[in-house]
């Protein structure tokens, strides 16, 4: 019998694992994908917009060679995290259901089953893109994800979407040497949350005419060879041979919804819990990390919810001492 189960090893699920070491509490991390499998997923060259003090997890000192570190220092960083705890992490091994059975859970992945007095969930929300709804987005050249510029040389590239990824994907495609990039916006301006380092270059970049953007704009059609956008000016049909959506992603509200954990009624559909013991409406199941805002994946970031790991073992180690 664990004491925790994790499910989710990023960042806080690996914060999770370490507060329990420190406690002497049994625990295992599992994860269906790779180590910190959403940093892996991001861009190739992404920058993050946090320190690299801020990213730091279990006293292990993140040392960047930059301002701010990249996914690539990152994914080394957290590897020699796991390394130095020695944390016990169990990975691509997908969780396919938790039940509460009296005062434990079981839990069966992919690969075990296991039962533990209490369960974290830690796992983020990069799994399941918001979806265009429009004909022709499940066509092999419609992209939610995105990795590199190299394979858009050449090639007429629709971004959709102006927070963060999408401005970074619409720079790197032009700098790489897209034959035509441009943007589909939602709002009327460049997101205000952009990073403040690369919000004027994307604006100068369009002011020149170097990317095109369409502002109140969406796109309600893609074919093979063109894309069809409703502007303020009306209906453009435009050649294009590969879509870009950047249009950000969201829980699994359904695996959630598994376990019992009720979801609120606001905009963003927040996971029922306490604030100040991450415990929700599920006795003895708690929530860590970016999960927590529902569909406000601003609100958590590492930096700001590296304290959940705390705040959730301090809870569990003075229950399991009764």
């Amino acid at each position: 019998m664990l004491d925790v189960f994790v499910i989710g090893a990023g960042p806080i699920g690996l914060a999770c694992g370490i507060e329990a070491q420190k406690r002497g509490l049994s625990y295992v991390i599992v994860d269906k994908g790779c180590l910190v499998n959403s940093i892996y997923n991001y861009p190739a060259n992404m920058t993050f917009f946090s320190t690299s003090d801020k990213l730091e997890i279990g006293e292990v000192p993140f040392i960047s060679h930059n301002p701010k570190p990249t996914r690539p220092e990152a994914l080394e960083y957290y590897r020699r995290v796991t390394s130095s705890w020695k944390l016990n992490v169990r990975l691509y091994e997908p969780v396919n259901s938790v039940e509460k059975k009296g005062d434990f859970f079981v839990i069966t992945t992919s690969k075990a089953t296991f039962e533990a007095r209490n369960v974290i969930l830690a796992t983020g929300f990069y799994d399941l893109p918001y979806l265009l709804n429009v004909p022709g987005e499940d066509l092999p050249k419609v992209r939610h994800y995105y990795k590199e510029a190299h394979p858009y040389f050449g090639m007429k590239v629709l971004v959709i979407g102006a927070a963060n990824s999408g401005v970074d994907v619409a720079l790197e495609t032009y700098r790489k040497g897209a034959k035509e990039v441009t943007m589909v916006i939602r709002d009327d301006v460049i997101g205000e949350r952009v990073k403040y380092w690369v919000k004027p270059d994307i604006e100068n970049r369009i002011k020149e005419g170097s990317i095109k953007a369409y502002f109140k704009s969406q796109v309600t059609a893609i074919r093979e060879t063109e894309v069809d956008i409703v502007t303020p000016e009306g209906m453009k049909t435009l050649e294009n041979d590969f879509v870009l959506a950047m249009t950000g992603y969201q829980p699994s509200f359904s695996f959630l919804k598994s376990m019992n954990i009720e979801i609120g009624t606001d905009d963003f559909l927040t996971p029922v819990h306490n604030p100040e013991t991450m415990e929700t409406n599920v006795p003895g199941i708690y929530l860590a990390g970016v999960i927590c805002g529902g569909l406000k994946t601003n609100k958590w970031f590492i930096e700001n919810s590296r304290v959940h790991a705390e705040v959730i073992m301090e809870g569990i180690a003075k229950k399991e001492a009764v």
